[in-house]
């Protein structure tokens, strides 16, 4: 039976990822890492991963960036691998995850939704037909409760399309302050932030007399929760390193 740890186990990913791994044989959640109360929850929940008494097998991090210092720190101390699903890294908290996969297995992806992972393809595949003659513009729509913006997965297609250009491509997040013509270099970013969007995402290709729109849309946390309690069964046994969810795909 494979423990695995929820970190953020009280917020709303966290309990998605607890249904999750208790619809699935062969895993079970054995406690929670949280600052909030867990004392309706059915396993131990501590305030912090040194405070943890039970030794699991793998911890899936859906929590805040300010967790990820404890996270490290244990993960090193003990070789547990860590799936790290939270969004809102510095570039300083980035280095630190890279510095850390010397030494233990991490996991880390800003959306753990395979659909993604063909939007991103998909998008890098247009963008090589398509090339310069076709602007590029990023929109993302979330709940009214997400703080960081653009989103983590918004950067992640931004970062892979960027990828694909010569002269390289460079981010334009706010327009209204500079009055001029679009550059070609530019990718566009919007964020959209109302209701209870769970996610969407869309790259839109617009060019000569034509567009192109490729969309991924989320109906719900759980889809996210599945693929990060799949990514914490395939880092069992792996060696130290940075994993993603193309090396997950790749093994499948």
């Amino acid at each position: 039976m494979i423990r695995i740890a929820i970190s953020g186990i009280c917020g709303h990913m966290g309990r998605n990822v607890y249904a999750a791994v208790s619809e699935r044989e062969g895993c079970e959640v054995c406690c929670g890492i949280d600052i909030g109360d867990g004392s309706a929850l059915p396993v131990p929940v501590y305030k912090s991963p040194a405070e943890m008494t039970e030794k699991p097998d793998v911890i899936i991090d859906y929590s805040h960036p300010n967790s990820l210092e404890g996270l490290l720190a244990y993960a090193q101390a003990t070789g547990t691998p860590v799936v790290l699903a939270t969004t809102g890294y510095s570039d300083a908290q980035l280095a630190q995850i890279q510095a850390a996969s010397a030494n233990v297995a991490l996991f880390s992806s800003f959306n753990m939704s395979i659909g993604i992972q063909l939007l991103i393809a998909l998008s890098k595949k247009a963008a090589a037909v398509l090339g310069n003659q076709f602007d590029v513009e990023i929109i993302e729509k979330h709940h009214n409760q997400k703080i960081d913006a653009p989103s983590g997965t918004a950067l992640m297609l931004a970062n892979a399309l960027c990828e694909e250009y010569e002269p390289k491509k460079h981010l334009v997040y706010d327009r209204h302050s500079v009055r001029k013509k679009r550059e070609i270099t530019e990718i566009g970013m919007h964020s959209i932030r109302g209701g209870t969007i769970v996610g969407e995402h869309e790259v839109l290709f617009a060019g000569p007399d034509e567009c192109i729109s490729l969309k991924h849309t989320a109906s719900s946390k759980r889809v996210f929760a599945e693929g990060s309690v799949n990514a914490a069964l395939f880092l069992i046994g792996k060696k130290p390193m940075l994993y993603n969810m193309t090396h997950m795909l790749d093994e499948a």
